[in-house]
């Protein structure tokens, strides 16, 4: 393990900021995925992350488990994530949580940060 943690500071917690990154959010798609993406309004805010399982996906066992792979990946990249984004991961309906792999994971989700990256340093953000 690297030492890095996943400070309650990047996690969303409140069902307002959920709904803010959904109605106000980019969405992008992944292969087993969709994201919805905020830019935050403070300066030099830290990125923070949420994710919603529907009971569609199958049991807790199921679901948390999702919920805990998603979380690993953001915490094992953070220092890739650009800062002052709000993410709300979502899995897809047709998502097999059992075989389901961090590698997968960061597959899909790395071309994703690395793309934020490169739109705030076009836009000069970071």
């Amino acid at each position: 393990m690297s030492g890095l943690t996943f400070p309650p500071s990047h996690r969303l917690l409140v069902r307002s900021d959920f709904v803010q990154c959904y109605d106000h959010g980019k969405k992008r798609f992944t292969n087993q995925f969709i994201v919805f993406v905020k830019r935050r309004e403070e300066a030099g805010a830290p990125w923070r992350l949420g994710v919603a399982v529907t009971k569609k996906i199958g049991t807790a066992v199921r679901r948390n488990r999702v919920k805990r792979l998603v979380r690993e990946c953001f915490r094992l990249h953070q220092r890739v994530i650009t800062p002052g984004h709000d993410f709300v991961v979502v899995p897809k309906r047709g998502i097999a949580p059992e075989t389901l792999k961090l590698v997968h994971l960061e597959q899909q989700m790395l071309p994703l940060f690395q793309a934020l990256g490169r739109q705030s340093e076009k836009h000069g953000e970071v």
